[in-house]
C-alpha cells in the first residue's frame, strides 16, 4: 500500500463507517459460501489453522515429504519461526527457529524448491518500496517433523529498477530459480532472480513481466503453469520459457478478506487459499483437469488484460473470482478496513 499520513481516530472511524454501510447495502447480492469457504458444494474441505500463535499467516507452502502438511508463517513481529501445520487436524506439528540470519522485518511468502529447500522471502516494505534491500532466507526441510532448531542461509535481494514492496515469492520446481511478484497499484510485476542465488553478494533481481496487484503465487508442480492471487483475484497464466504467457485464466478463489497466501497441493490437484487471522481458514479449490493433464489449472475467461507478459497492470481487477459487482464493492470496502487496520496496527520500521 502507498504511504500514508499518520493515521487518526477519525480516519479509522470513517473507513469502518464506510464498511459498516457497505454491508448493510449490499448484503443481499452477496454470493452465498459454504463451510468450504467457496461456492456451495464446488470445492473440497480445507483446514483451519489452530494454533493461536500463528495471528497472520502469510504464505503457503505444501511439504512433499510429510504427506499433508503445509509450512506457514507470520507476517511480521514473530521472530524467525516457521511453523508445519498438518491438513487433518489443523494443529501445528513442527515450529522451525532460523538462526544464521538477521532480525525479520516483514516476512511475507515461502516456497519449496526442487533442492527440497524452504525459501522465506523477508520481502515486504510498510514503507511502500524505500529499503532498499530485502532478504531471502533457505533452508532444508526437515525430515522429522517437531520443533527444531537450523541454520539458514540468507540472501540479500535489490531490485534493478529500484525498491518496491512484494509479497508473493515463487521457487520454479523444475529450474529452481526465484521469482518475487511486487504488489502495487501502478508498477506490479514479475521480478526474476539470478540463476543461483549468492550468499555473498547482493542478488539483483530484474523485471520480466507485469502483474496484477498480487500477495502470494505458486507454480505448479510441474511447472506449466503459475497461479497468482490478490485481495480480489486469483488468475493461473501457462509458463513457458521463463514467462509467464498472455493474460492468464480466472481462479473461482474464494472471498477471504486479507487474503494473503496460496499453494498448489503436493499432487497438484487443488489450490489452496490461505489468509491472515486467529483461526483462518485454509480453503481447498480442484484444478480442473489436473488428473488428465487437459487442465490449465483455471476457469473462466482471459477477459480482463492483467499485464502479465503483455504490458502493465492497473491495480486489482474486478475479473477474478466470482463475485457480482455488489459483492466487488463490499470486497473493496472490507479490503480498506483491513489495509487500515493494518496500517494503524503498524508503525513503519526504520
Amino acid at each position: 500500500m502507498r504511504l500514508l499520513p499518520p493515521p487518526t481516530a477519525f480516519s479509522a472511524a470513517v473507513v469502518s463507517a464506510a464498511v459498516s454501510a457497505a454491508v448493510v447495502v449490499l448484503l443481499p447480492v452477496a454470493p452465498a459460501f459454504a463451510a468450504t469457504g467457496g461456492p456451495s458444494g464446488s470445492a473440497p474441505s480445507g483446514f483451519t489453522i489452530t494454533d493461536p500463535r500463528i495471528k497472520e499467516s502469510s504464505g503457503l507452502a505444501a511439504s512433499r515429504i510429510h504427506p499433508g502438511v503445509y509450512w506457514t508463517h507470520n507476517d511480521s513481529d514473530d521472530g524467525p519461526y516457521v511453523y508445519a501445520v498438518d491438513s487433518a487436524t489443523g494443529k501445528t506439528v513442527a515450529r522451525v527457529t532460523l538462526t544464521g540470519i538477521g532480525k525479520p522485518r516483514d516476512v511475507e511468502a515461502i516456497s519449496l524448491g526442487p533442492d527440497g529447500a524452504l525459501y522465506v522471502g523477508d520481502i515486504g516494505d510498510n514503507r511502500d518500496g524505500t529499503w532498499d534491500h530485502v532478504w531471502i532466507y533457505r533452508f532444508q526441510e526437515p525430515k522429522q517433523l517437531g520443533d527444531t532448531t537450523v541454520k539458514a542461509e540468507q540472501f540479500t535481494v535489490r531490485y534493478e529498477d529500484g525498491p518496491r514492496n512484494a509479497e508473493a515469492l515463487m521457487v520454479h520446481p523444475v529450474t529452481g530459480r526465484v521469482y518475487i511478484g511486487s504488489k502495487s497499484e501502478d508498477k506490479g510485476g514479475l521480478y526474476e532472480g539470478p540463476e543461483k542465488l549468492s550468499a555473498s553478494g547482493t542478488n539483483v533481481f530484474r523485471r520480466v513481466a507485469g502483474l496484477p496487484w498480487v500477495t502470494d503465487g505458486a507454480f505448479s508442480p510441474d511447472g506449466k503453469r503459475l497461479t497468482v492471487r490478490g485481495y480480489f483475484l486469483a488468475r493461473t497464466y501457462p509458463w513457458k520459457d521463463g514467462r509467464p504467457q498472455g493474460e492468464g485464466e480466472r481462479i473461482d478463489a474464494p472471498w477471504q478478506g486479507q487474503a494473503e497466501s496460496v499453494t498448489y497441493t503436493a499432487d497438484g490437484s487443488a489450490l489452496m487459499f490461505g489468509a491472515e487471522g486467529a483461526a483462518s481458514r485454509v480453503v481447498a479449490v480442484p484444478v480442473p483437469g489436473a488428473g488428465d493433464g487437459a487442465g490449465t489449472g483455471a476457469s473462466g475467461g482471459a477477459d480482463a488484460p492483467t499485464g502479465a507478459g503483455g504490458g502493465q497492470a492497473d491495480g486489482p481487477s474486478p475479473a477474478g473470482g466470482s463475485f457480482t459487482k455488489g459483492a466487488l464493492v463490499l470486497a473493496g470496502a472490507t479490503a480498506a478496513l483491513f489495509a487500515a487496520k493494518r496500517l494503524f496496527r503498524r508503525r513503519p520500521k526504520p
